[in-house]
């Protein structure tokens, strides 16, 4: 039974060192790709792209946005983000348009309604509260 038992412990200490392995290796990797233009996402959820790298202190600057940089730790970066392929075929066969216009027409091409002022818009909503009581 203690054989069982430490041929348990055994394989299951084996199995811990093996996967904290293949781990290193991705994170090898992924940091061996790094470089300046290169889009990636950190750990916290920014996403950005490396402007540069600085190996002796293991920091990497992000362009976050036109003029926004972040500088953080190397290992903070854990994945590099690719381009998207195109657009989707469901995406293609349907219009999108630039504005909200088409959401308030009408089959005649007209707008639903005119727009509240200010003093009509608190009107309706005192009025709407009325009416639950």
């Amino acid at each position: 039974m203690s054989i069982l038992l430490f041929a348990m412990l055994g394989i299951f200490i084996f199995m811990m060192f093996r996967r904290n392995k293949k781990t290193q290796q991705q994170q090898a990797q992924l940091q061996s790709q790094f470089a300046p233009g290169v889009e990636v996402m950190t750990s916290f959820g920014l996403f950005g792209r490396i402007v540069a790298i600085d190996e002796e202190e293991n920091k990497v600057t992000l362009e976050l946005s036109p003029g926004n940089l972040a500088t953080i730790h190397r290992q903070a970066v854990t994945k590099i983000v690719e381009p998207a392929a195109g657009p989707s075929s469901a995406a293609a066969g349907s219009a999108v348009p630039d504005d909200a216009s088409s959401l308030t027409a009408t089959e005649g091409g007209t707008t639903a309604t005119a727009p509240e002022t200010t003093d009509e818009t608190l009107k309706r909503l005192n009025d709407e509260g009325k009416k639950d009581s």
